[in-house]
């Protein structure tokens, strides 16, 4: 198959009409999203359910990950008032469950940690029963950084993973490192033993089936409960490029192996991202309960 055109099963389209009241909000809080800032194939869907997934300090990246759209550069100084205009769109939007992520900030001393806390702090504030996840970066693997996530609380703690080891510094070239993930998991789950860990594979990169399964061996061995499987695809000619497009079929035989391999919850198909709709993993959680093979 030529990668220019993609399969069947690959044809979501974003209807702007139902992303527009979203949109508008949005801008005029001068919010910031990941659905938008990465180009997200789901984000007509989400937005029409009123689901969103903010992306805190900026949209300017400092690493150069070739497989994401996000711009990369030179970030301004962080916005202190932007976690009180999170939570003024979060009530405005009559949200339940939130998912806050951001760019990495290596230019930050903490990597941004405390901006995801005070992010934290502002949704506690109107509500208590809000249920929050944060996506973070590594924060260069700093024990500080991390606690100061885990100590503000989030319901669930997500850190992708992104792809196999073999093909990290392909597809991550410049900070980030397979075994920097898989110890940001681990030091998570020593200081938040009780907060779920989310993690977040991407398929078609040329990764081996027995890769990936070690991908999920390591990410249960690191306290792992929840994991995200979803095809990549480039954002741009300029991004890593696709290798190959894994059918439906294959998807639904990973989330088999990761649930028998220790997985608490598992969502794995062409378009799954690692915060769509994510409420769902802690609905879910030890009900997955597979048909005898």
């Amino acid at each position: 198959m030529a990668f220019n055109m993609k399969p069947a099963w690959l044809n979501k389209k974003i209807s702007l009409r139902d992303c527009a009241d979203v949109k508008t909000l949005l801008k005029g809080l001068r919010l910031n999203t990941v659905c938008e800032e990465a180009l997200c194939p789901n984000m007509g869907e989400c937005f029409a359910r009123r689901q969103v997934t903010f992306i805190i300090l900026g949209t300017v990246c400092t690493r150069s990950c070739r497989f994401c759209g996000v711009a990369k550069g030179l970030p301004l100084p962080p916005d202190a008032d932007e976690p009180r205009r999170i939570a003024q769109a979060v009530e405005a939007l009559g949200l339940t469950y939130v998912v806050i992520t951001s760019v990495t900030r290596d230019d930050l001393p903490d990597g941004g940690g405390a901006a995801f806390a005070e992010t934290i702090r502002s949704l506690r504030r109107i509500s208590r029963e809000i249920m929050i996840e944060t996506l973070i970066p590594d924060f260069n693997v700093n024990e500080e950084s991390l606690r100061i996530v885990a100590d503000a609380q989030p319901d669930v703690i997500a850190h992708n993973i992104e792809t196999v080891a073999r093909l990290y510094k392909k597809v991550r070239p410049g900070g980030a490192s397979y075994a920097g993930s898989l110890e940001v998991l681990r030091k998570l789950k020593k200081l938040a033993p009780n907060i779920p860990l989310k993690s977040g594979l991407m398929l078609g990169l040329e990764e081996t089936r027995q890769e990936v399964y070690a991908v999920f061996d390591d990410l249960v061995k690191a306290g792992c409960s929840y994991l995200s499987i979803g095809q990549y695809l480039a954002p741009s000619n300029n991004h890593v490029s696709v290798k190959e497009y894994i059918s439906p079929e294959i998807f639904d035989q990973y989330k088999e192996e990761a649930i028998a391999r220790g997985f608490r919850y598992v969502k794995s198909a062409p378009y799954v991202r690692s915060s769509y709709l994510a409420a769902e993993y802690q609905d879910n959680s030890c009900q997955d309960i597979l048909s005898p093979i």
